[in-house]
Protein backbone atom coordinates (compact mmCIF):
# COMPACT_ATOMS: atom_id res chain seq x y z
CA UNK A 1 0.00 0.00 0.00
CA UNK A 2 1.66 3.23 -0.83
CA UNK A 3 1.39 6.81 0.37
CA UNK A 4 0.99 7.62 4.47
CA UNK A 5 0.00 6.12 6.97
CA UNK A 6 -1.66 8.50 9.81
CA UNK A 7 -0.87 7.07 13.37
CA UNK A 8 -1.71 10.04 15.26
CA UNK A 9 -3.18 13.36 13.51
CA UNK A 10 -3.30 15.40 16.63
CA UNK A 11 -5.55 18.28 17.77
CA UNK A 12 -6.91 19.02 13.86
CA UNK A 13 -4.54 18.18 11.10
CA UNK A 14 -6.52 18.71 7.34
CA UNK A 15 -5.77 18.57 4.06
CA UNK A 16 -5.26 22.04 2.17
CA UNK A 17 -4.18 23.72 -1.09
CA UNK A 18 -4.51 26.93 -2.51
CA UNK A 19 -8.75 26.67 -1.74
CA UNK A 20 -11.22 27.76 -3.55
CA UNK A 21 -11.34 31.69 -4.64
CA UNK A 22 -14.66 33.37 -6.65
CA UNK A 23 -17.19 31.42 -5.23
CA UNK A 24 -18.48 33.11 -1.98
CA UNK A 25 -21.14 34.78 -3.95
CA UNK A 26 -22.65 30.70 -3.81
CA UNK A 27 -21.54 31.02 -0.27
CA UNK A 28 -18.93 29.25 -0.32
CA UNK A 29 -15.92 30.07 1.63
CA UNK A 30 -12.18 29.80 -0.26
CA UNK A 31 -10.69 27.89 2.83
CA UNK A 32 -7.27 26.32 1.69
CA UNK A 33 -4.17 26.71 4.05
CA UNK A 34 -4.37 29.12 6.75
CA UNK A 35 -0.79 30.19 6.04
CA UNK A 36 0.18 30.26 2.45
CA UNK A 37 3.91 31.12 2.86
CA UNK A 38 4.37 28.58 4.77
CA UNK A 39 2.48 26.02 2.52
CA UNK A 40 3.81 27.16 -0.56
CA UNK A 41 7.07 26.94 0.73
CA UNK A 42 6.80 23.39 1.80
CA UNK A 43 5.63 22.42 -1.86
CA UNK A 44 8.44 24.75 -3.42
CA UNK A 45 11.00 22.53 -1.14
CA UNK A 46 9.77 18.70 -2.26
CA UNK A 47 9.60 20.08 -5.53
CA UNK A 48 5.93 20.02 -5.94
CA UNK A 49 4.47 22.02 -9.26
CA UNK A 50 2.01 25.29 -6.93
CA UNK A 51 -1.25 24.03 -5.62
CA UNK A 52 -0.40 21.48 -4.14
CA UNK A 53 -2.54 19.60 -1.54
CA UNK A 54 -0.86 19.22 2.01
CA UNK A 55 -1.30 18.40 5.66
CA UNK A 56 -2.25 21.37 7.89
CA UNK A 57 -1.45 20.58 11.50
CA UNK A 58 -2.48 22.31 14.56
CA UNK A 59 -0.39 22.52 17.45
CA UNK A 60 1.58 19.50 16.48
CA UNK A 61 1.74 16.12 17.92
CA UNK A 62 0.94 14.41 14.38
CA UNK A 63 2.51 11.00 13.74
CA UNK A 64 3.15 9.30 10.34
CA UNK A 65 4.30 6.34 9.01
CA UNK A 66 5.46 6.31 5.45
CA UNK A 67 4.45 3.33 3.22
CA UNK A 68 6.45 3.97 0.18
CA UNK A 69 9.28 5.80 -0.42
CA UNK A 70 8.93 9.39 -0.12
CA UNK A 71 10.46 13.05 0.17
CA UNK A 72 9.14 15.13 3.13
CA UNK A 73 9.37 18.68 4.27
CA UNK A 74 7.62 20.36 7.06
CA UNK A 75 6.81 24.16 7.81
CA UNK A 76 5.63 26.95 9.37
CA UNK A 77 5.00 26.50 13.22
CA UNK A 78 8.60 25.47 13.88
CA UNK A 79 8.05 21.97 16.05
CA UNK A 80 10.67 19.29 16.54
CA UNK A 81 10.96 16.19 14.33
CA UNK A 82 11.73 13.12 14.67
CA UNK A 83 12.35 10.88 11.74
CA UNK A 84 12.15 6.97 13.19
CA UNK A 85 15.00 8.25 16.03
CA UNK A 86 16.51 10.63 14.59
CA UNK A 87 16.24 14.60 14.96
CA UNK A 88 14.82 16.71 11.95
CA UNK A 89 15.11 19.75 10.46
CA UNK A 90 12.13 22.39 9.67
CA UNK A 91 12.43 23.91 6.39
CA UNK A 92 14.73 20.60 4.65
CA UNK A 93 13.96 17.89 2.28
CA UNK A 94 13.78 14.32 3.62
CA UNK A 95 14.17 11.22 1.91
CA UNK A 96 11.89 9.21 4.01
CA UNK A 97 12.20 5.10 2.93
CA UNK A 98 9.11 2.75 3.20
CA UNK A 99 8.15 1.85 6.48
CA UNK A 100 9.66 5.03 8.26
CA UNK A 101 8.14 7.24 11.06
CA UNK A 102 7.85 10.79 11.00
CA UNK A 103 6.24 12.43 14.79
CA UNK A 104 5.81 16.14 14.88
CA UNK A 105 6.22 17.27 18.47
CA UNK A 106 4.14 20.60 19.34
CA UNK A 107 5.16 23.82 18.71
CA UNK A 108 6.34 26.12 21.36
CA UNK A 109 5.23 29.16 18.82
CA UNK A 110 2.66 29.03 16.36
CA UNK A 111 -0.05 27.52 15.85
CA UNK A 112 0.10 25.59 12.19
CA UNK A 113 2.27 23.46 10.69
CA UNK A 114 2.88 22.44 6.98
CA UNK A 115 3.81 18.97 5.59
CA UNK A 116 4.48 18.18 2.24
CA UNK A 117 4.89 15.45 0.13
CA UNK A 118 6.71 15.11 -3.21
CA UNK A 119 4.07 14.26 -5.64
CA UNK A 120 1.00 16.10 -3.14
CA UNK A 121 -1.53 14.05 -1.29
CA UNK A 122 -4.46 12.95 -3.44
CA UNK A 123 -8.18 14.02 -2.50
CA UNK A 124 -11.57 14.43 -4.35
CA UNK A 125 -11.71 17.63 -5.54
CA UNK A 126 -14.47 19.10 -4.43
CA UNK A 127 -15.41 22.61 -6.28
CA UNK A 128 -12.27 22.58 -7.96
CA UNK A 129 -10.03 22.69 -4.74
CA UNK A 130 -9.12 19.47 -2.22
CA UNK A 131 -8.95 21.43 0.87
CA UNK A 132 -11.37 20.48 4.33
CA UNK A 133 -13.80 23.29 4.77
CA UNK A 134 -14.45 22.94 8.34
CA UNK A 135 -17.45 24.98 8.90
CA UNK A 136 -19.25 24.17 5.30
CA UNK A 137 -17.92 20.57 5.21
CA UNK A 138 -16.50 20.61 2.01
CA UNK A 139 -13.90 18.41 0.26
CA UNK A 140 -12.14 15.54 2.78
CA UNK A 141 -13.01 15.56 6.33
CA UNK A 142 -10.09 16.29 9.06
CA UNK A 143 -7.80 13.48 9.05
CA UNK A 144 -8.21 10.55 11.83
CA UNK A 145 -5.89 7.72 13.03
CA UNK A 146 -6.41 4.95 10.48
CA UNK A 147 -6.32 7.28 7.81
CA UNK A 148 -4.64 6.14 4.28
CA UNK A 149 -3.05 9.09 2.20
CA UNK A 150 -2.36 8.69 -0.90
CA UNK A 151 0.17 10.48 -2.97
CA UNK A 152 -1.02 11.72 -6.23
CA UNK A 153 1.66 10.91 -8.41
CA UNK A 154 5.04 9.11 -8.74
CA UNK A 155 7.59 11.48 -10.12
CA UNK A 156 10.24 9.28 -12.55
CA UNK A 157 12.88 12.16 -11.28
CA UNK A 158 13.14 12.84 -7.63
CA UNK A 159 14.50 16.28 -6.82
CA UNK A 160 17.80 16.84 -4.88
CA UNK A 161 16.82 17.92 -1.18
CA UNK A 162 16.23 21.34 -0.89
CA UNK A 163 16.91 23.49 2.66
CA UNK A 164 15.87 27.13 2.58
CA UNK A 165 15.29 29.44 5.45
CA UNK A 166 12.29 29.66 7.17
CA UNK A 167 11.15 33.05 8.71
CA UNK A 168 10.70 33.27 12.81
CA UNK A 169 7.29 33.72 14.01
CA UNK A 170 6.12 36.45 16.26
CA UNK A 171 5.68 35.95 20.02
CA UNK A 172 3.52 39.80 20.37
CA UNK A 173 2.41 40.57 16.89
CA UNK A 174 1.39 44.07 15.67
CA UNK A 175 -1.63 43.15 12.75
CA UNK A 176 -2.62 46.04 10.48
CA UNK A 177 -5.90 46.84 9.90
CA UNK A 178 -7.72 48.73 7.17
CA UNK A 179 -11.04 50.77 8.11
CA UNK A 180 -14.37 48.39 8.18
CA UNK A 181 -16.98 49.45 6.46
CA UNK A 182 -18.98 49.80 9.34
CA UNK A 183 -15.78 51.80 11.62
CA UNK A 184 -18.59 53.91 12.14
CA UNK A 185 -20.47 52.35 14.20
CA UNK A 186 -18.07 51.91 17.55
CA UNK A 187 -17.73 54.45 19.81
CA UNK A 188 -14.74 56.96 19.33
CA UNK A 189 -13.50 55.93 22.95
CA UNK A 190 -13.33 52.34 21.76
CA UNK A 191 -12.08 52.80 18.12
CA UNK A 192 -8.91 54.09 20.43
CA UNK A 193 -8.64 51.22 22.56
CA UNK A 194 -8.53 49.12 20.04
CA UNK A 195 -5.04 50.31 18.65
CA UNK A 196 -3.96 51.02 21.93
CA UNK A 197 -4.28 48.46 24.26
CA UNK A 198 -3.23 44.74 24.02
CA UNK A 199 -5.70 41.64 23.50
CA UNK A 200 -5.48 38.26 23.26
CA UNK A 201 -6.79 35.77 21.26
CA UNK A 202 -9.18 33.18 23.43
CA UNK A 203 -9.20 29.56 23.52
CA UNK A 204 -12.32 30.20 20.83
CA UNK A 205 -10.23 29.88 17.56
CA UNK A 206 -10.64 27.51 14.79
CA UNK A 207 -9.87 27.93 11.19
CA UNK A 208 -13.32 29.91 11.01
CA UNK A 209 -12.52 32.89 13.31
CA UNK A 210 -10.52 33.82 16.56
CA UNK A 211 -12.04 35.49 19.38
CA UNK A 212 -10.00 38.11 21.40
CA UNK A 213 -10.02 38.66 25.19
CA UNK A 214 -9.38 41.68 26.14
CA UNK A 215 -11.06 45.61 27.24
CA UNK A 216 -14.59 45.49 25.95
CA UNK A 217 -15.26 47.71 22.49
CA UNK A 218 -19.00 49.41 22.53
CA UNK A 219 -21.04 50.19 19.76
CA UNK A 220 -22.06 53.54 18.80
CA UNK A 221 -25.32 52.48 16.77
CA UNK A 222 -26.85 49.28 17.88
CA UNK A 223 -29.32 48.31 15.94
CA UNK A 224 -29.80 45.19 14.07
CA UNK A 225 -27.71 44.92 10.83
CA UNK A 226 -28.64 43.35 7.78
CA UNK A 227 -26.19 40.30 6.98
CA UNK A 228 -23.10 41.76 4.49
CA UNK A 229 -20.44 39.80 2.60
CA UNK A 230 -17.82 38.35 5.06
CA UNK A 231 -13.70 37.99 3.64
CA UNK A 232 -11.31 36.34 5.68
CA UNK A 233 -9.37 39.17 7.82
CA UNK A 234 -12.82 41.27 8.50
CA UNK A 235 -12.86 42.17 12.12
CA UNK A 236 -16.49 42.08 13.66
CA UNK A 237 -17.60 43.34 16.64
CA UNK A 238 -20.68 41.61 18.42
CA UNK A 239 -22.69 42.51 21.05
CA UNK A 240 -20.35 41.38 23.51
CA UNK A 241 -17.77 43.89 22.95
CA UNK A 242 -15.24 40.66 22.16
CA UNK A 243 -13.68 41.45 18.64
CA UNK A 244 -13.37 38.38 15.93
CA UNK A 245 -11.14 37.73 13.10
CA UNK A 246 -12.11 35.36 10.60
CA UNK A 247 -9.98 32.94 8.98
CA UNK A 248 -10.20 30.90 5.65
CA UNK A 249 -13.09 28.76 6.72
CA UNK A 250 -15.35 31.94 7.49
CA UNK A 251 -19.19 32.34 6.83
CA UNK A 252 -19.51 34.25 3.46
CA UNK A 253 -21.64 37.14 5.61
CA UNK A 254 -22.29 38.28 8.63
CA UNK A 255 -24.79 40.06 10.53
CA UNK A 256 -21.98 42.13 12.97
CA UNK A 257 -20.54 45.25 11.65
CA UNK A 258 -16.81 44.66 10.60
CA UNK A 259 -14.99 47.52 12.26
CA UNK A 260 -11.70 46.53 10.45
CA UNK A 261 -10.51 44.35 7.41
CA UNK A 262 -6.65 42.88 8.05
CA UNK A 263 -4.55 44.20 5.58
CA UNK A 264 -4.03 40.81 3.45
CA UNK A 265 -0.24 40.31 3.87
CA UNK A 266 -0.90 39.95 7.15
CA UNK A 267 -3.29 36.95 6.78
CA UNK A 268 -0.47 34.47 7.09
CA UNK A 269 0.92 36.03 10.73
CA UNK A 270 -2.88 36.00 11.81
CA UNK A 271 -2.74 32.63 10.65
CA UNK A 272 0.04 31.70 13.61
CA UNK A 273 -1.96 33.17 16.85
CA UNK A 274 -2.55 30.49 19.27
CA UNK A 275 -4.57 31.08 22.68
CA UNK A 276 -3.73 32.99 24.85
CA UNK A 277 -1.55 34.94 22.75
CA UNK A 278 -0.89 38.74 23.20
CA UNK A 279 -1.57 40.80 20.05
CA UNK A 280 -2.25 44.56 19.14
CA UNK A 281 -3.86 46.21 16.31
CA UNK A 282 -2.84 48.91 14.26
CA UNK A 283 -4.20 51.29 11.77
CA UNK A 284 -2.25 50.20 8.60
CA UNK A 285 -0.13 53.19 6.63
Amino acid sequence: MSGLTVLDAGLLSTIQDEGRSGLEAYAVSPSGAADKPAYRLANRIVGNAAGVAVIETTLGAVHLRAEQDLVIAVTGAPVALMLDDMGAAMGQAYWVRAGSELFLGRPLVGLRSYIAVRGGLAARRVLGSRSTDTLGHLGPRPLAAGDHLVVDHDPERLPAPDQVPTHPIEAHPVLDLLPGPRLDWMEAASAKVLTSAPFRASDQLDRVGTRFDGPSLFRSITRELASEAILAGALQLPPSGAPILFGPDHPTTGGYPVIGVLAERQLPLAAQLRPGQEVRFRWAR
